[in-house]
């Protein structure tokens, strides 16, 4: 069938609308006709090639859309569902088996190689050429008005909130909350600080409110992000240009924090984040750590510990559907980070995002009755 995506030419060059075509779902695939889908930082790294991923291809890895057609070995959903997209992994390595799909063995060639798993991609130039675009990033290449999807990372979810609302949940507030929540299991009177409130920050933030955390730590340069951190329930907001933001935390905390999420990925901030934790504390990286990123062994005395996470240890099938029951409690404002574009708008969605102006963009791709903008 023939479509519109948003096509990454080169790492210098802006995204170009166009024409491809999509193959017809195999066996184990989903069709989804898009209605939205978020723009997230990991989209910025591959396009920019901060992320190995091989170009020309079809990024977008938070799609909410509507199941179009299924393939006749796809159980539990059918054609009509709303559906998240999430992650992709292979569901047969022994991370996948024992529920931890998030570090799968294969997660790299599932979601950056530009393939499905046997190698071939599912989007195609209009000429007949088979070769000159990637697609299948994170298992669904959501910057177009259709994608193909697997039962793995398409999730069912109910049918009155608007997608456009649910789309960010497939990837960086289900990585914030779900470090919060699942990694961290986080408890009541617990105390956290989180390095870096973007989108995942944000999760993080709102999930940490919501676990009953007794003190919320927001850490930016960002003063209007801190100022909407305040709002949505952090007891604290630092401003890393103007403090030490390791000694403010124990000053705060009578000695540091049960734990730090840091979503920065920067030396410094590690640094802090380690010195900011009480004993048999923990630090958690969604965003990894540069070759300059040392921890000295004797900073992890009294029981300090530092462990990478990667999409806050979740199982969307599972997960996403608790993030969309806490948005319905009112635990879980997305409503409050997101700011709507025409799909066509994808360049400045993306450079409103770099400018830290928005906190998270999300492209309406249909029209199904969307929301209004504020």
């Amino acid at each position: 069938m023939r479509i519109r995506a948003a096509v990454v030419e080169q790492q210098t060059a802006p995204l170009v609308v166009e024409e491809l075509e999509l193959d017809d779902p195999r066996a184990d695939e989903v069709l989804v006709k898009m209605v939205a889908t978020g723009v997230c930082q990991t989209d910025a790294h591959a396009w920019h090639q901060r992320i190995p991923t091989p170009l020309p291809m079809v990024l977008g890895h938070e799609g909410a859309g509507i199941v179009e057609k299924v393939g006749q070995g796809v159980d539990g959903l059918q054609p009509g569902d709303h559906v998240v997209l999430s992650f992709q992994s292979c569901g047969q390595c022994a991370q996948c088996m024992s529920g931890h799909p998030a570090y799968c063995e294969k997660a790299v060639e599932a979601n950056f190689s530009g393939t499905r798993l046997d190698g071939t991609s599912p989007l195609h130039r209009t000429d007949g050429d088979r070769d000159s675009v990637h697609g299948h990033f994170f298992g669904q290449s959501s910057f177009a008005t259709y994608a193909l999807t697997t039962s793995r990372n398409t999730v069912k979810v109910e049918k009155d909130i608007p997608l456009e609302l649910l789309a960010p949940l497939g990837c960086g507030l289900q990585t914030g909350a779900g470090a919060v929540l699942n990694s961290f299991s986080l408890a009541e009177g617990e105390s956290i600080a989180i390095f870096g409130v973007g989108a995942v920050g944000f999760g993080a933030l709102m999930a940490a409110r919501a676990a009953g955390a007794s003190t919320i730590i927001a850490v930016d340069v960002n003063t209007q992000r801190l100022a909407l951190a305040d709002e949505l329930g952090a007891t604290h907001t630092l401003d890393a240009r103007h403090t030490d933001v390791a000694e403010a935390i124990k000053a705060v905390t009578d000695g540091g924090v049960s734990h730090v999420l840091d979503t920065t990925g920067r030396a410094d901030m590690l640094t802090q984040a380690v010195a900011a934790l009480a004993p048999m504390g923990e630090v958690g990286l969604v965003a990894g750590a540069g070759t300059d990123s040392v921890v000295p062994a004797a900073a992890l005395a009294l029981g300090k510990s530092v462990r990478g996470i990667v999409q806050g240890d979740a199982v969307p099938q599972h997960f996403i559907p608790q993030l969309v029951q806490m948005y319905r409690s009112g635990d879980f404002p997305i409503d409050r980070l997101v700011h709507f574009y025409d799909f066509d708008d994808i360049n400045t969605a993306f450079a409103d995002a770099a400018s830290g102006d928005v906190v998270k963009p999300v492209l309406r791709i249909a029209d199904t009755g969307v929301l209004e903008q504020e």
